[in-house]
């Protein structure tokens, strides 16, 4: 095999290593952050569900690839103003936890709103009938509500995780070299196409694998009918 390709798969296993953590991290810290939100959301204090509204609005009504450059080098221009005011601040933002970020911010709004979803969907029964049998909050919700919104919420989880996959390539608009962005520099350095088609073929790896993973997840909720 030619030299150039060799390191072209090479380079392009980085790529891939690079997405899979942005990956990850970003569904680590948004899943768990989709939860206080959705009920910010579902809360009978308009404040705060005000507040939680007006966030979702801004975050599903804007591109990612906006928030993305708005949470690079948002941080940045706000030093440099108040550093115009003689404010003596050292600020250097990492292009890797900006996407980490931008994406966790976008992802937990989505997520809320199926979180949201499938909680309204249990029948205020359940919750009663709990109540007479001497439940606790805590334990209704953990051992009653959750796992029948997790199964009802699994497959919509499952679109938004694979959406995840090819979102991302985003993450190249600051800078962060992930697959996308390693394939482009790979088809410019060497003129041809198969560096993109190799990053399609890596990405749908990536996309089998999250369907195979969810498919596994909702047989498992077969018990809860």
């Amino acid at each position: 095999m030619d030299p150039r390709y060799v390191k072209m798969i090479i380079t392009m296993l980085h790529g891939t290593v690079t997405s899979l953590e942005v990956f990850f991290l970003t569904l680590l810290f948004s899943i768990p952050l989709a939860l206080p939100v959705s009920y910010g959301r579902m809360s009978r204090n308009k404040i705060i569900s005000g507040i939680t509204n007006f966030f979702l609005l801004i975050i599903r009504g804007t591109p990612l690839m906006l928030q993305l450059l708005v949470v690079y080098f948002g941080p940045g221009l706000l030093v440099r103003w108040l550093q115009t005011k003689g404010f003596q601040i050292n600020f250097r933002w990492n292009r890797f936890a900006a996407a980490i970020i931008a994406l966790t911010i976008n992802y937990s709004a989505y997520f809320a709103e199926i979180y949201r979803g499938g909680i309204e969907s249990i029948p205020q029964g359940q919750y009663e009938a709990a109540k007479v049998l001497g439940y606790t909050q805590g334990q209704t919700f953990f051992r009653i509500i959750l796992p029948q919104v997790l199964k009802r919420i699994t497959p919509a989880m499952g679109n938004e995780v694979i959406t995840l996959v090819k979102d991302t390539a985003l993450v190249s608009v600051i800078g962060v070299s992930e697959l996308l962005m390693v394939a482009k520099e790979r088809q410019s350095a060497l003129f041809s196409f198969w560096p993109l088609f190799i990053a399609g073929i890596f990405y749908f790896i990536m996309n089998w694998g999250v369907s195979f993973a969810f498919e596994k997840l909702e047989k498992k909720f077969d018990y809860y009918k």
